[in-house]
């Protein structure tokens, strides 16, 4: 397999599940945004974003997409809920809000605090979209509530999924207002060493 990744970008979700299941990959690593800065990407990711898999003739661009792929491809692993588990629509549930709800608003943070040049950042959309963030994370808190991980009673690639929002929340500094059952809940992620490998890659 091969992962084209960008330190701290949300390919660090895919990175994370291979080091968890302790899978063998390459990983080539690209400056962000590589559709910018290394524009020969493109002839590989038309879309020109991060993560890109490559597995056999297995072309994947979503990266809560790859992890929950990684998981049926390559398991039986705990880490993917199977059908028939008590938390299997809520761990399916979890994958697609990881990217559809919590990731999306950081996006626009992401973009009009450090991607737009200076006469074009917008901080209006900035402060809107940063409590558009945070409200959306009431959903996790809520959810964590009498409970170490948010499906199953075990660490699972929803964790993966959904903890890469708050890296995120942390690399761009509005993670002041998550509640401290969240932020509990990122230190548990955190201090796992596939984490530690993963977040270590360059």
């Amino acid at each position: 397999m091969k992962l084209y990744h960008c330190k701290g970008a949300r390919s660090l979700r895919a990175v994370w599940m291979l080091e968890e299941m302790g899978l063998a990959y390459d990983l080539v690593v690209l400056p962000f945004p590589p559709r910018v800065f290394q524009k020969d990407y493109l002839g590989i990711n038309p879309l020109g974003t991060i993560p890109w898999l490559e597995d056999g003739d297995v072309r994947m661009s979503e990266s809560s997409g790859i992890c929950h792929y990684l998981g049926e491809t390559y398991g039986p692993t705990p880490l993917v809920l199977k059908p028939g588990e008590g938390d299997y629509g809520a761990y399916i549930n979890w994958m697609f809000f990881s990217d559809a709800t919590a990731t999306f608003p950081q996006t626009l943070v992401l973009r009009y605090t450090q991607l737009e040049p200076e006469e074009r950042r917008v901080p209006q959309v900035v402060e809107d979209y940063t409590k558009w963030f945070l409200g959306r994370m009431r959903f996790v808190d809520a959810a964590l509530a009498g409970r170490d991980y948010l499906v199953a009673g075990r660490f699972t690639a929803a964790d993966i999924a959904v903890g890469y929002a708050v890296y995120l929340a942390k690399r761009l500094k509005i993670d002041a207002d998550l509640s401290p059952r969240i932020q509990d809940w990122y230190a548990r992620l955190t201090a796992r060493e596939a984490f530690k490998r993963a977040d270590a890659r360059k």
